[in-house]
């Protein structure tokens, strides 16, 4: 069991991981993309860090307070995607001041289900889904605590951006360069797996 202020600071840490790649990401963008996505990643890192370090309501609430803070953001394409995710895991979010392991289950779950209709991404195809379905599929199989859970999708969603190196792009402005994409990892996929090394610290 975790309380709201302990998941905030998990978001805090997840947060301060993916700013402090900010360089790296713009790096891996600028191959093939806009070379936007470590800014748009830094805005939204601080829009969560926002509405997340006071938080001492609900999990439902905390959750609520970090889709908000994400949609009304503008610019970059991955805006859109990490409020809808963060916006199914508020909908399967506890009313409550603490969550469970089972309860963290069902929050990732949702995340990932509402994500995956308006992506239509799976593993293989070059996106942020390339960390983020292992991840969630990890955290669904766990068996342990919180702290287990959060280790395990750490790994699986590193594992996941580092294996989107292998793949051409399939969506986005990457698509048109095909097979040329062959060999550098998805900066969405590399954003999230930083995200997720956070949630684990």
């Amino acid at each position: 069991m975790i309380t709201t202020e302990q998941l905030a600071e998990r978001l805090m840490n997840a947060c301060a991981v993916v700013k402090a790649a900010e360089a790296e990401l713009t790096e891996i963008d600028s191959h093939f993309g806009d070379a936007d996505h470590g800014l748009t990643m830094a805005k939204i890192a601080n829009a969560i860090e926002g509405a997340v370090q006071s938080a001492d309501g609900t999990v439902q609430e905390l959750m609520d307070d970090a889709a908000m803070a994400v949609m009304v953001l503008n610019g970059g394409s991955a805006v859109p995607l990490w409020n809808t995710w963060l916006d199914g895991m508020q909908e399967a979010a506890p009313d409550e001041p603490q969550v469970d392991t089972e309860g963290l289950k069902a929050m990732f779950a949702n995340g990932l289900s509402e994500l995956a209709d308006i992506s239509g991404a799976k593993v293989g195809d070059k996106t942020m889904m390339d960390a983020l379905i292992p991840a969630s599929e990890v955290i669904a199989a766990c068996t342990g605590d919180e702290a287990d859970l959060f280790a395990k999708a750490a790994e699986a969603a590193a594992q996941g951006a580092e294996n989107s190196k292998n793949f051409p792009s399939k969506f986005g402005r990457a698509k048109s360069y095909g097979d040329k994409t062959i060999g550098t990892p998805d900066a969405g996929a590399q954003s999230m797996a930083y995200f997720f090394k956070g949630l684990a610290l």
